[in-house]
C-alpha cells in the first residue's frame, strides 16, 4: 500500500464521519477484536478503557486473529474494530472491501509500522561505527561467533514454520554469506530466538540476525536494525525472496508493515466520538516495546500492561483527547 493510498483512505474515512467532534457524549454499545499478539492485545484493553470511562462507551472485546477477524468484519460487518490489523497480510480484500464500502481505515497505530530486519546490539554498533549495513556487518564474521563453531560468523534465523524463516534464508544465499564466513543458525522456536539476544546482551557479546518490531525483546534491549544495500523490491519479493526455495535469490530489503486500525461502516456512523479518538491515538514501537517488556517482565495480562500504559505515559494519550475526557480516564486509574 502506498502512502498516498493510505493518506486517501484516511481522508475518507474522516469524510465519512457525520457528528462534529466530540459531539457526543456516549457512544453505544461497540465491540473491539482482542487479537492474540501482545501489542495488538494491549492496544486493545486501552481502547476499552478510554473509550468506557472518558465516553461511557459499553464496549465488549471478542478473541480475535488477523484472518479470522477480517473475514468476519468484512461478511457480517462484527466486531467493529480491529485496533491493530496488518495490512500486508490482507491487502488486496481490504482494498476491495474499503472501495466497496463494506469496512474503514480509521488511521494508522503504528508510526513506523511494523518493522522487520537484520539487526545487532546497540553496543556493538557503537564499538563498531564502520558496521552501518548488512554488508559491512559480513565483512567481520569474528564479531559474530557462531555458539555451535566460534570460528564463523552466525546469522540467527527467524523460528522454523514461519515466514520469516523463508525470507530470512533467501537473503543469506542472495548475499553469499556462507562464503563470507558465515553460517545460518536455526534458533528452533521464538524462545530460542528470544534467548539468544538475552545471552549475547549478558555477554556483552556479538550478535547478529532477523527480529522485529514491535516487540517486547526489542524494549527490553536495545537493538540496531542494519540496513540492506538496496531498496525493497516488491516483485522480487513476492516472487522469490518470500517463496521457500527460491532458486536464484537477489538481493532485496524487508517490506514495511502499514499496521491500521480497521472499523466497520456502522461504527464509524454510530460512534463518531470514538472515530475521533480512534483517528488521533497512535503510538511508536519503542513505546510499545517498553510496554511489552514490563508485562513480559512482571507476567502481566494485557488489561495489566494497558492500565501500566496509562499510568506510564499520560504525556501521551492525553494527547488523543479533549482534557474532560482525559481528567475521567485519570480518575478511573
Amino acid at each position: 500500500m502506498t502512502k498516498r493510498i493510505a493518506s486517501a483512505w484516511l481522508a475518507a474515512s474522516l469524510a465519512a464521519l457525520a457528528a462534529p467532534a466530540w459531539a457526543q457524549e456516549t457512544c453505544g454499545r461497540i465491540s473491539i477484536a482482542e487479537m492474540n499478539w501482545a501489542s495488538a492485545g494491549v492496544a486493545a484493553q486501552v481502547d476499552r478503557i478510554i473509550l468506557g470511562e472518558a465516553f461511557g462507551c459499553d464496549v465488549e472485546l471478542v478473541t480475535g486473529d488477523t484472518m479470522p477477524t477480517f473475514t468476519s468484519m468484512n461478511e457480517k460487518g462484527e466486531p467493529d474494530m480491529a485496533p491493530e490489523m496488518w495490512v500486508n497480510a490482507v491487502r488486496a480484500p481490504l482494498d476491495a472491501a474499503v472501495e466497496e464500502g463494506r469496512l474503514v481505515i480509521a488511521a494508522p497505530i503504528l508510526e513506523e509500522g511494523g518493522i522487520e530486519g537484520w539487526w545487532i546490539p546497540r553496543y556493538l554498533a557503537e564499538a563498531h561505527p564502520e558496521i552501518d549495513s548488512v554488508e559491512a556487518a559480513l565483512a567481520r564474521p569474528e564479531l559474530f561467533p557462531a555458539p555451535e563453531d566460534p570460528s564463523v560468523g552466525a546469522v540467527h534465523n527467524c523460528p522454523p514454520g514461519w515466514n520469516c524463516q523463508i525470507s530470512t534464508e533467501n537473503l543469506f544465499r542472495a548475499l553469499d554469506a556462507e562464503s563470507r564466513g558465515f553460517t545460518l543458525v536455526d534458533t528452533g522456536s521464538s524462545a530460542g530466538l528470544d534467548g539468544s539476544i538475552a545471552n549475547a546482551y549478558e555477554r556483552r557479546a556479538g550478535w547478529f540476525g532477523y527480529y522485529w518490531a514491535p516487540t517486547a525483546i526489542l524494549g527490553k534491549y536495545d537493538m540496531v536494525r542494519l540496513p540492506f544495500s538496496v531498496p525493497h523490491d516488491k516483485a522480487e519479493w513476492d516472487s522469490c525472496t518470500a517463496v521457500p526455495d527460491c532458486a536464484e535469490p537477489e538481493l532485496n530489503a524487508y517490506p514495511v508493515s502499514e499496521v491500521f486500525t480497521v472499523v466497520t461502516p456502522a461504527f464509524a456512523e454510530k460512534a463518531g466520538v470514538a472515530m475521533d479518538y480512534v483517528g488521533a491515538r497512535r503510538w511508536s514501537n519503542r513505546t510499545v516495546g517498553e510496554v511489552l517488556a514490563w508485562m513480559d517482565e512482571n507476567q502481566a495480562t494485557n488489561e495489566e500492561a494497558a492500565r501500566h500504559f496509562l499510568e506510564t505515559y499520560p504525556e501521551l494519550w492525553r494527547a488523543w483527547l479533549p482534557a474532560e475526557a482525559a481528567d475521567r480516564v485519570a480518575a478511573a486509574l
